[in-house]
């Protein structure tokens, strides 16, 4: 599985990347607004930094919502650096365009899909990577890891090669079960990355061994 970290913020990307496990990042307008970037050129240059901390797949999500803004954007994400990853949404245009851009060779994730029959659409157009929204479904009382699930088994049935990209994961028993489901890819805040290595057995162990290590020494 792939750990992509949720964010726009620096520092977050570094500490991840620093960890040793971290294979990319995904962003949107709203992460990119919480950073206080805004401005076509601020955000553009924001990737560039981003780019320069991950050697890794970087979502960079389009604006535009009519085909040719959605290639026009696209194109010039693209152009940032061969690890941006075009981020378009789950609508008729933005299906256009992954085609469109799948048949250029540029990379796409479609994002906000919430329905097997949205990534079935995004696989079909030959997405690089499909982003079902966990945490969003389970909001509205719907299992979003049901919908995981339900992807991981229509994609193996037919050997689509887009990633199932586990999105709006906000704890860490989403993340593990979506390893367990088989999503190829889970993106999330830093905080469900370290709350892996969280266990009290291996605090209170550690504090023991630590202990017993002190009294050796007297």
């Amino acid at each position: 599985m792939k750990f992509f970290i949720d964010t726009a913020n620096l520092q977050d990307i570094q500490e991840a990347s620093d960890l040793g496990v971290l294979d990319g990042v995904t962003t949107n307008p709203s992460l990119m607004a919480k950073e206080g970037i805004f401005g076509h050129d601020n955000v553009m240059a924001h990737y560039k930094k981003i780019c320069e901390i991950v050697d890794g797949d970087i979502s960079a999500e389009v604006i535009a919502t009519d085909f040719d803004e959605i290639v026009r954007e696209g194109e010039a994400l693209a152009d940032l650096h061969p690890n941006i990853v075009v981020k378009v949404p789950m609508i008729r245009e933005g299906i256009k365009a992954i085609r469109y851009f799948s048949d250029k060779g540029i990379k796409t994730n479609c994002t906000l899909v919430f329905s097997a029959g949205q990534a079935l659409l995004a696989a079909k157009a030959g997405a690089t990577y499909v982003s079902p929204f966990v945490g969003r479904l389970d909001d509205v009382s719907t299992n979003g890891l049901n919908l995981i699930e339900q992807i991981v088994q229509i994609y193996d049935n037919y050997g689509y090669q887009t990633e199932v990209l586990a999105a709006s994961v906000r704890h860490v028993m989403h993340l593990v079960q979506c390893a367990e489901i088989g999503a190829d890819v889970v993106t999330c805040p830093l905080s469900v990355i370290t709350g892996l290595l969280k266990h009290p057995l291996t605090d209170s162990g550690l504090a023991t061994f630590l202990a017993d290590h002190a009294k050796g020494n007297k």
